[in-house]
């Protein structure tokens, strides 16, 4: 990937208004999605989650977690949780913006930020959350040939949602989602700088 990434999705989450939704139902929660350059590319951190965590055993996630209404806000949370699960001291983290917010079929209403840190990094998880950190290459996530969608009546509408492989671990759900937010806020944004230089 273009060293320009990180711009990019900086530029593109600075012009436009994130999608908020409306549901006291729902628990509040927060995520952090990390983009950072290893190896020559840009890599999104995740983790799987153990089997002794209370919500989604097993699954591979984003660091994160519900919100303590009476502690901090949204991004607190993001970074509290980070530090939790990770070892990622919240100084550590530059955060680049906001996206779309999400609901999980676990019933939470998850605020989604991104942010990167300075790499080589030693992560600390913790052994009770986390099962394995996992570090997705962003060039392996925008591959066609990785990418799953599958299509399907929901609610009287069709649905498609999308699943990501990448080597032996498949990330679906919520975090698919995020993901998917990531990548076409990405191209949105190449294809408005292609259109300026035509």
């Amino acid at each position: 990937m273009a060293p320009s990434l990180l711009d990019a999705i900086e530029k593109a989450l600075a012009n436009r208004v994130v999608g908020t939704l409306a549901d006291a139902s729902l628990t509040p929660a927060a995520v952090m999605l990390l983009l950072y350059p290893r190896n020559g590319e840009y890599c999104v951190l995740l983790n799987k989650r153990s089997e002794e965590v209370e919500y989604h055993k097993g699954e591979i996630s984003f660091p994160g977690g519900a919100r303590d209404p009476e502690a901090d806000d949204s991004l607190d949370t993001a970074l509290r949780e980070t530090e939790e699960e990770m070892g990622i001291k919240r100084g550590d983290v530059t955060v680049i913006g906001e996206m779309d917010e999400i609901v999980t079929r676990s019933g939470f209403l998850v605020n989604v930020f991104t942010g990167t840190i300075e790499y080589p990094y030693t992560f600390n998880p913790s052994a009770v959350e986390i099962a394995e950190v996992l570090e997705f290459p962003v060039s392996a996530l925008t591959d066609p040939t990785s990418r799953r969608s599958e299509t399907r009546w929901q609610d009287g509408n069709l649905t498609t949602s999308y699943s990501y492989v990448h080597k032996e671990h498949v990330v679906f759900g919520a975090t698919a989602r995020i993901l998917q937010s990531c990548i076409d806020i990405f191209d949105d944004r190449l294809e408005s700088e292609e259109q300026q230089v035509d």
